[in-house]
C-alpha cells in the first residue's frame, strides 16, 4: 500500500473515532458536544487540504523519477569514485564508466584487452568468483573487487571489476611498516679465543677497532648502538634501516672479520635481529635473543633475522673456531649426570638412517647410563644398513642384547621420569622416532651440526658445538668428565672412534686439538683401528657404483665438481656420500656435490667442502642442512636432471659471491696493514 494511502486510512480511522466520542458527549452536555463537533469539522477540513498537498507532491515526485530514472542511474554510476569495467573471459573490455577514462587519460575502446593498460590485472585465476585483490602498476596500487555478471546460461559470461586507486593508503601502510622498531643483539662470538695471549694494550686496541666498525655501521643505518659488555652490543633502528642492511648483506661482518688479533685469529660477529610486528617490546627482546642463539648455534659469523616468524640468514662464511678449553664439556657432563640420576629410564635416538657418528654417540651416552645402573635403550629407525656390521659384532655380547629397540616396541612407557637423548641431529622430523619427542617431556640434545631454523621444542638441555668434528667427539669429552672410574669396553670405544673417523674423513677435515685428544682417550680405552677398517669395507657392487659416480663428475670454475647417480640402490645415500668425499680429494676442488636418486619419488643431495666454503648454506636452499663441511638435502617429487641444474646454478652463484667477499676482505686487510 502506498505511504500516502496508508496515512489517509489512519487519519480517517482517527476522525471516525473522534466523531463517535462527540455523539457520546452530546448525551450528557449538548453545548460541550457542539464545541467538539466544531473542532472535529476544522480537523476534517485541515486534513483534507493536507492530504491534497501531499498527493500533489507525490505526483510530481513520481513524474520526475519515472521520467528520469535511467538518466539518474547513469549519472550515479558515472560519478562513483571507482573505475568500473565489464570484461569477458579473455579480459577484453565490454563496457567502462567515465571514471576509468579519467584515470587512464583516454577511453578504452570496446574489445581492448584490459591488461594492455593494466598489466598487473588478474583475470583468469579469479574468473567466475567474488573477491578482491591488490595489484601494483608503476608507482600506484589498485584494489580490485571482482564479481560475475548474472546472465542467462546461453549468453557470453561477463565479470564486473570495480577498481579503486589505494596508493595513498598503501603508502601510509608502507611508511608505517618501515617505521617499526628493530632490535639487534650483537656479540663477538670468538671473544675468548682472540683475546687469549694478548696484552692489555693489544686487547684494548682490538676492541677499539671493533667498536669503531660496529659504531660506524650503526650510524650509517641511522640507528642507536649501546656497548653493554666487553663482547656484546645492543642496536635499535627501524625497519627501513634493516632493509638497507639486508640489501648490503650485513657487510659489517666482513669489515670486522678483517680485524685480526696478534694470534692471527680474525674477529667474527654474530647477530640476532627481531622485528616488531604485533608483539610487545618484551617479546621483541626474546625474539632477538633467540635469533642470536640460533646464529651462534650455526657456528657464528652470521646474522639471523626473524621477520614474521621466518628466519633469514646472512654471512656464515668463516669456519667455526674450536674452543681451546673443555670447561663447557665439564659443566654439561655434570648436568647430564644429575639429570640421569633423577631419571628412572633413559632412551637414546639419533637421526633417521643412522651413520657411524650417530651410532657411536648413542653407544657413548648408553655407557653413561649404565655407569649409573639406569635402564637404557637405543631407539633405532627402520633404515640402519650403514651400521649393520656393528650389530654383527654385538651379537655374542649379552650386555647389548636388550639395548636396541624400535619405535613400534614402545607401545607404552611405564617409566614415571623418562629422559630422552637426541644425538647427531636437532631437527624434529629427522629423528629416528619422532613420536618420542611428544611422549617424553625431558629431552637433551647433543649435536655438532650448525643449528637450523627447525629445532626440537623446549629441550631440557642443549649441547651444540659446530666447531667440533663430530657428535662422537662431544660425547667422548663428556665421558671424560662424567665419572672418575669410567671404563669403556672395546666395542664402546671402537664405536665412538669410528664416528670420529667417518666425520673427519680419517682425521683429514674439521679436526682440532680436542679431536686428537678424544681419539687418544678412545685408543687408550681399547678402540681398535683394525675393526674400524673392517667396518668401512664395501662390497664389489658398491665399489663399481662409486667408480661410475666419479667417472661422470664434471668440474666447474671456482673449485666446484658435480656428479649424479640416476640408479636407485638400497645404499645409494652411502654411495653418494662416499663419492662426494672421494671427489673432494681431487686437486683444486673445494666443493663437491652429488645428486642421486634416493628412491622413485625422492632426489637426494650430498655436499662436501674442504672448509673454505659453507655447503650448509647451499643445502638450506633445498630445504636441507648439516655442517659447514658436510651437508645434504632431500627433495620430494623432484626431477634429478632439473635439480642437478638448480644445484649447479645455486653453487656457482654462491662461489661468485664468496670470491667477491674474499677479494674485499683481502683488500681490507691490505689497507689495514
Amino acid at each position: 500500500m502506498p505511504r500516502n494511502m496508508s496515512a489517509w486510512v489512519d487519519l480517517t480511522i482517527h476522525l471516525a473515532i473522534m466523531l463517535v466520542l462527540v455523539f457520546f458527549l452530546a448525551c450528557y452536555d449538548r453545548v460541550l458536544a457542539g464545541a467538539g463537533l466544531l473542532v472535529w469539522t476544522c480537523l476534517v477540513f485541515f486534513a483534507r487540504e493536507r492530504c491534497r498537498e501531499r498527493a500533489k507532491k507525490f505526483e510530481r515526485y513520481c513524474r520526475n523519477v519515472v521520467q528520469h530514472i535511467s538518466e539518474m542511474a547513469t549519472y550515479a554510476i558515472e560519478s562513483l569514485p571507482q573505475s568500473i569495467l565489464i570484461v569477458d573471459e579473455d579480459g577484453r573490455v565490454q563496457w567502462s564508466n567515465e571514471r576509468l577514462t579519467q584515470a587512464l587519460g583516454f577511453k578504452p575502446e570496446q574489445g581492448t584487452d584490459a591488461r594492455d593498460f593494466w598489466p598487473g590485472l588478474i583475470i583468469e585465476p579469479v574468473w567466475g568468483t567474488e573477491g578482491e585483490y591488490v595489484f601494483a602498476q608503476g608507482e600506484h596500487y589498485y584494489k580490485v573487487r571482482h564479481t560475475p555478471v548474472p546472465l542467462p546460461p546461453h549468453q557470453q559470461p561477463l565479470m564486473t571489476l570495480y577498481v579503486q586507486d589505494i596508493t595513498d593508503y598503501e603508502q601510509m601502510r608502507s611508511d608505517y611498516a618501515l617505521s617499526r622498531t628493530v632490535l639487534a643483539y650483537i656479540q663477538i662470538d670468538n671473544y675468548d679465543e682472540v683475546m687469549q695471549g694478548q696484552t692489555d694494550a693489544e686487547q684494548a686496541s682490538m676492541l677499539l677497532a671493533v667498536n669503531q666498525q660496529v659504531g660506524a655501521w650503526a650510524r650509517h643505518l641511522g640507528g642507536f648502538l649501546r656497548h653493554v659488555s666487553d663482547d656484546q652490543y645492543v642496536a635499535v633502528f627501524d625497519r627501513q634501516a634493516l632493509n638497507q642492511a639486508m640489501q648490503e648483506k650485513f657487510d659489517v661482518l666482513d669489515k670486522v672479520r678483517q680485524i685480526q688479533s696478534t694470534n692471527r685469529l680474525p674477529v667474527t660477529l654474530s647477530m640476532g635481529v627481531g622485528v616488531v610486528e604485533t608483539q610487545s617490546l618484551m617479546e621483541l627482546g626474546q625474539q632477538a635473543k633467540a635469533s642470536l642463539d640460533l646464529a651462534l648455534g650455526r657456528g657464528g659469523d652470521q646474522v639471523a633475522v626473524n621477520i614474521g616468524g621466518k628466519n633469514q640468514f646472512f654471512g656464515g662464511r668463516a669456519k667455526a673456531v674450536e674452543k681451546h678449553t673443555r670447561v663447557k664439556a665439564r659443566v654439561v657432563a655434570h648436568a647430564i649426570r644429575e639429570i640421569m640420576e633423577g631419571a628412572d629410564a633413559i632412551y637414546i635416538m639419533g637421526h633417521h638412517n643412522e651413520d657411524f657418528d650417530c651410532f657411536g654417540a648413542a653407544i657413548g651416552i648408553a655407557r653413561m647410563a649404565r655407569q649409573l645402573d639406569k635402564p637404557v635403550h637405543i631407539v633405532l629407525s627402520d633404515m640402519n644398513e650403514g651400521v649393520d656390521k656393528f650389530f654383527e659384532l654385538m651379537e655374542d655380547k649379552p650386555e647389548y642384547a636388550s639395548l636396541f629397540i624400535h619405535e613400534d616396541e614402545l607401545t607404552q612407557l611405564t617409566a614415571l621420569k623418562p629422559v630422552l637423548f637426541v644425538a647427531d641431529t636437532h631437527i624434529p622430523h629427522l629423528v629416528a622416532a619422532p613420536s618420542l619427542l611428544e611422549r617424553i617431556p625431558q629431552v637433551i640434545v647433543i649435536d655438532h651440526h650448525r643449528r637450523s631454523e627447525s629445532f626440537i621444542k623446549n629441550p631440557l638441555l642443549v649441547y651444540i658445538e659446530p666447531a667440533s668434528s663430530s657428535t662422537s667427539e662431544l660425547v667422548t669429552e663428556l665421558l671424560m668428565y662424567f665419572s672418575d672410574d669410567m671404563q669403556l669396553s672395546r666395542i664402546d670405544a671402537t664405536a665412538l672412534y669410528s664416528g670420529i673417523v667417518v666425520d673427519t674423513k680419517n682425521f683429514a677435515v674439521q679436526t682440532g686439538v680436542r679431536t686428537f685428544d678424544a681419539a687418544a682417550y678412545l685408543r687408550r680405552s681399547g678402540a681398535d683401528p683394525v675393526m674400524v677398517r673392517h667396518l668401512f669395507r664395501t662390497d664389489f657392487a658398491t665399489t663399481v657404483m662409486l667408480a661410475k659416480a666419479e667417472a661422470v663428475a664434471e668440474s666447474y670454475p671456482g673449485g666446484l665438481i658435480v656428479s649424479s647417480i640416476a640408479e636407485v640402490r638400497p645404499n645409494s645415500q652411502v654411495i653418494a656420500a662416499q663419492a662426494a668425499d672421494s671427489l673432494l680429494r681431487i686437486e683444486d676442488v673445494q666443493m663437491s656435490i652429488v645428486v642421486f636418486q634416493l628412491n622413485e619419488s625422492t632426489v637426494g643431495i650430498s655436499a662436501r667442502s674442504t672448509g673454505e666454503m659453507n655447503v650448509q648454506v647451499i643445502m638450506e636452499h633445498f630445504g636441507g642442512g648439516g655442517h659447514q663441511n658436510v651437508a645434504g638435502a632431500q627433495i620430494k617429487d623432484g626431477d634429478l636432471a632439473a635439480i642437478k641444474q638448480e644445484v649447479l646454478e645455486v653453487s656457482q652463484a654462491y662461489i661468485k659471491e664468496y670470491e667477491q667477499d674474499e677479494s674485499n676482505t683481502a683488500a681490507g686487510r691490505k689497507k689495514i696493514g
